[in-house]
Parts: C-alpha cells; structure tokens; sequence
C-alpha cells in the first residue's frame, strides 16, 4: 500500500463527505421539492418523470430507483478511493460497500420523517447494489492503475488475484 500525501487524503474524504451530504440533501426532498424547488435538478427531473411516463405508463417508478442506484455507485467507488489511503484496496472496497449500505439503512431512517417520504427495504438493497458496483468498478480501475504505475517504475507487476 503507497502512502498517500495529506492533500489526497483529505480531498479523498471531502469528496466522501459531499456526495454524502447530497445524498441526504435528495432525501429530505419531496416530490414537490424536486418538481418546483430546485433549479436544474428539478428540470433534469421533470424530464425524466415525463420520459418514464411516455415509456412505462404512469403508474410506474423506476427514477427513483435508478437516482438511488447511482448515487450510491458514486458514494461506493469515493469511499473506496478515501478508504485506500488507510488499508489495502480489497479491504477498502470491501468495507466501502458495508459503509454505504449501512449510510442507505440510516438514509432510509431519514426518510421517514421527511414528509411525501418513506422508509422503502428496497431502496436500501438498491443503495447497496449501487455501492457494491461502484466500489467494484473503483477496484478495478485502481488496480490497474497501480499495475502501470509498477511497470513505468521498472517494478515487477503484483501477482493478479
């Protein structure tokens, strides 16, 4: 494991703390906040509404679970690049993921306070599949990039695993 300079690490970890912090500034919004109260956020999703109705009818949902999945494809693969800094890489992608999850079981909590809201199991299961691909994804960028960077300074490759 490389040490890391103090700059990295902290932009590592603000990074974290944003994504986590419009992950629950999205949470405490309702339908009505997201439709009126938020500039571009709230164009982006009226078309969205508006293309899933033309597509899937009105009955049916699917942005909500797809903003789920990808904001916690963010969340996984930021807390894996700020969780390297201190163990392996396997070991951070693997404690990225029970990080995200457990934040999407206390993101779930949130919501239920929230009013037009509502604490939703498979919400959770969507956050924690996002978490796991994004932190998938990150560990296997970061892996090979670490190998390249072993082969430009003339080292021998770690051993794929």
């Amino acid at each position: 494991m490389a040490r890391k300079s103090t700059a990295f690490v902290v932009a590592s970890w603000v990074l974290v703390v944003l994504c986590a912090g419009f992950i629950f500034f999205m949470s405490s919004n309702t339908d009505t906040g997201l439709n009126d109260d938020l500039g571009l956020f709230s164009l982006v999703f009226q078309d969205l509404k508006a293309l899933q109705a033309q597509l899937l009818g009105p009955g049916v949902d699917v942005v909500s679970s797809i903003a789920h999945f990808c904001e916690y494809a963010v969340f996984g693969a930021l807390l894996a690049n700020a969780l390297r800094c201190h163990m392996p890489l396997r070991r951070a992608c693997l404690v990225a993921v029970i990080c995200a999850s457990l934040y999407g079981v206390s993101d779930e909590f949130h919501q239920l306070f929230v009013p037009g809201r509502m604490c939703d199991p498979m919400d959770w299961l969507v956050d924690t599949a996002g978490a796991a691909l994004g932190s998938g994804l990150a560990y296997l960028q970061l892996r090979r990039r670490g190998r390249e960077g072993e082969e430009r300074l003339g080292k021998e490759p770690l051993p794929k695993r």
